[in-house]
């Protein structure tokens, strides 16, 4: 997962949840180095809580996705917020 280009990264789940293990995953693959210049708020919720699972990403250049972790699993998460990274990664290389 191309994660150079987080600003934020919100990640709420449950733990016990169909949503859990992906999301976990998620934040296990943010890389330490990263998370001195990346801001990363998570929130556990329980079984009676209102707030929906979540996972939202803001980029570098002001854009931010979201996406639902009930519904997709690690490998479709990363995929769809690699895709904004690798277009970041092109714009990069072509001003260079």
């Amino acid at each position: 997962m191309i994660t150079k280009y987080f600003t934020k990264v919100v990640v709420k789940f449950n733990p016990f949840g169909k949503e859990g293990k992906s999301s976990r995953l998620f934040l296990a693959a943010i890389p330490p180095a990263l998370r001195g210049q990346c801001q990363i708020d998570y929130e556990v919720l329980t079984k009676t809580s209102k707030n929906k699972p979540i996972i939202k990403v803001s980029y570098k250049d002001k854009k931010t996705l979201e996406a639902d972790p009930v519904h997709s699993n690690f490998e479709e998460l990363a995929a769809y917020f690699d895709r904004h990274s690798r277009k970041l990664k092109l714009d990069e290389a072509i001003k260079s």
